[in-house]
C-alpha cells in the first residue's frame, strides 16, 4: 500500500492510496486547525466551524441540500475536530468522485455562515456540551489534559464553553478561517479502490479530406490523472495567506498534580498519567509498546491485575497522546464509588509502573505487544477511512510519509532495555497527574496515594 504524493499549483498536498479493494473511496480533507490555535475569547470556534461547514455553502445552500446530495449517491459523510487538526470526509463509490470533491471544496471554501444558522447552531452545540458533561467516561480525559496544560490553549475543551460560544458572530469565524484554512495548512487524501473504475475523456478529431463530419473519439486516461485533475479544478482558487501559529507548552511541573471534579455518578472515573514527549521523538514507538504492555488489551497487565483478579473495574486501558511539542501517557479506568477501592486501583497501577522501571519485563511480553500493535494496525487498514487518516495526519502534522511497514520495522527494533529505559524516564513521581470525576469532595483523600 504505497502512497503517491502530489502537489497542486497552490501548494495543496494530495495523497493517493490504492487499496486495490472495492470501487469505493474515502476522500478526506485535513486542515491544521483545532482548539490549540484558539484563545479565551474564541475557544470552541474550530469545532463550531466544523458544524457550520455543513450548514450551507455557495453551491449547496443548506444542510438538507448537502446531506441529500451525498446520501443520494449512496455515500456517508462526517467531520471531526481535534486539538491540532480538523477533518472533513466523504465515503462513496468511485463513479461519484467529482461530486464528492465538489461538495467538500465548496463547504470549506465558500461556507455561507448565515447569522440565523449561527444562532441556531449555538443551541445545538450547547446541547452537545451538555451531553459530554453527562458522559464522565469521556469527560475525565478532557479534565486530565486541562490539568497538564492548564496554562495553554492545549488544555482547552475542544467544544468550548457555552457562555463563550453564545458570543460568536460571523466575523469570529471569518477571522479564524482566514488564518488557518489555506492550502499550505491542509492535505487531501483519497484512499480506496482507485483503479477499480475506468475514466475516459472525449476529444474532437478532424475528419480526413472529403470524409465524414467531425466525430468524438474516446481517449483513455489513468484514474490518478483524472482524480488529480478534478481536485485541481475544485481547489485551484484556494489561496494562501499568513498562517497562524500556536502557543507552545512550557512544562514546569515539579510535584504530582490532582484535579477532582465532584459529580453525582454511579461510578468514579479517573485518568492517571505522566508527561511524555512530542510525536517527533523517536522513542514514541517504545512508548506505544510500553502502554500496550500495561493496558493495551484484555491480556495486558492492568486488565488482568485490576479487573480480572480483583474485580475493581469494568474497563481499564492505557494509551498515549502526542502533540507537536509535548505528550502524555495515561491509564483510564472506572471503579466503584468507594474510596478504598479507588485507592487500591491507583496503587496497583503505580505498582505495575515501578515493576517495569525495575526491569521486570519479559521478552515474550514485549513480543506479544508488538504483535498486538502490528495486528491491529493492519486490521484497521481494511477501512479506507483509517487508511486516509493514517497517511493524512502524518503528512499534515509531521510533514512526513510513513507506511505501515515503516512503523512495524521501527516497532520490531525496540528491545526490553528500551522499554525499561523509557519507563524510567516517564514514570517519575514529580511528573504524575490524576484527574477524577466522582462523588468525592476532599482532595486530601487522594493525596497520600499520590505521594504529595
Amino acid at each position: 500500500m504505497k502512497p503517491q504524493v502530489h502537489s497542486l499549483s497552490n501548494g495543496l498536498p494530495v495523497i493517493f492510496i490504492d487499496t486495490k479493494a472495492f470501487p469505493t473511496l474515502t476522500t478526506l480533507l485535513l486542515v491544521g486547525a483545532g482548539s490549540r490555535f484558539e484563545n479565551e475569547k474564541n475557544n470552541g470556534i474550530a469545532h463550531f466551524f466544523e458544524h457550520m461547514a455543513f450548514k450551507g455553502s455557495k453551491k449547496y445552500p443548506n444542510s438538507f441540500v448537502i446531506s441529500s446530495t451525498i446520501e443520494g449517491l449512496g455515500g456517508i459523510f462526517n467531520a471531526f475536530t481535534g486539538k491540532d487538526h480538523t477533518g472533513y470526509w466523504i465515503k462513496a463509490t468511485t463513479e461519484h468522485f467529482e461530486t464528492v470533491i465538489d461538495v467538500i471544496a465548496d463547504m470549506v471554501q465558500n461556507s455561507l455562515l448565515l447569522p440565523e444558522e449561527i444562532n441556531r447552531e449555538k443551541g445545538v452545540i450547547a446541547e452537545e456540551i451538555n451531553m459530554h458533561e453527562d458522559m464522565p467516561q469521556r469527560k475525565v480525559g478532557d479534565l486530565f489534559e486541562r490539568l497538564l496544560y492548564q496554562d495553554s490553549p492545549l488544555g482547552y475543551d475542544i467544544s468550548g464553553k457555552k457562555e463563550i460560544i453564545k458570543t460568536f458572530q460571523k466575523h469570529t469565524f471569518d477571522d479564524y478561517i482566514h488564518h488557518l484554512y489555506q492550502p499550505n495548512n491542509a492535505v487531501i487524501v483519497v484512499a480506496g479502490g482507485l483503479n477499480n473504475v475506468r475514466h475516459r475523456v472525449f476529444s474532437s478529431a478532424s475528419p480526413p479530406k472529403g470524409g465524414s463530419p467531425k466525430r468524438l473519439t474516446q481517449k483513455q486516461v489513468s484514474p490518478l490523472s483524472y482524480y488529480l485533475k478534478v481536485i485541481e479544478e475544485k481547489f485551484s482558487g484556494w489561496r494562501n495567506g499568513e498562517k497562524a501559529s500556536f502557543q507552545k507548552v512550557e512544562e514546569r511541573q515539579t510535584r504530582p498534580q490532582l484535579l477532582l471534579k465532584h459529580k453525582k455518578t454511579e461510578q468514579t472515573h479517573f485518568c492517571l498519567g505522566f508527561r511524555a514527549f512530542s510525536f517527533f521523538d523517536s522513542r514514541k514507538y517504545a512508548l506505544s509498546l510500553l502502554s500496550t504492555i500495561l493496558g493495551g488489551g484484555m491480556s495486558s497487565r492492568l486488565f488482568i491485575e485490576v479487573r480480572e483478579r480483583l474485580g475493581l473495574c469494568y474497563y481499564i486501558s492505557t494509551g498515549r497522546e502526542l502533540y507537536h511539542d509535548v505528550g502524555n501517557m495515561v491509564t483510564q479506568a472506572g471503579v466503584a464509588n468507594n474510596l478504598d477501592k479507588l485507592k487500591k486501583a491507583i496503587e496497583l497501577i503505580l505498582k505495575e509502573h515501578q515493576k517495569i522501571v525495575k526491569g521486570e519485563v519479559k521478552r515474550e511480553e514485549l513480543k506479544k505487544a508488538k504483535e498486538l500493535i502490528k495486528g491491529r494496525l493492519l486490521l484497521s487498514m481494511e477501512d479506507s477511512f483509517n487508511v486516509a487518516s493514517f497517511f493524512g495526519t502524518k503528512k499534515l502534522l509531521q510533514n512526513e510519509i510513513e507506511t505501515q511497514e515503516d512503523v512495524i520495522k521501527k516497532l520490531e527494533k525496540v528491545t526490553v532495555d528500551d522499554i525499561v529505559s523509557i519507563a524510567s524516564d516517564v514514570f517519575k513521581p514529580e511528573r504524575l497527574n490524576l484527574a477524577v470525576i466522582g462523588p468525592f469532595e476532599k482532595k486530601e483523600e487522594f493525596e497520600k496515594v499520590l505521594f504529595i
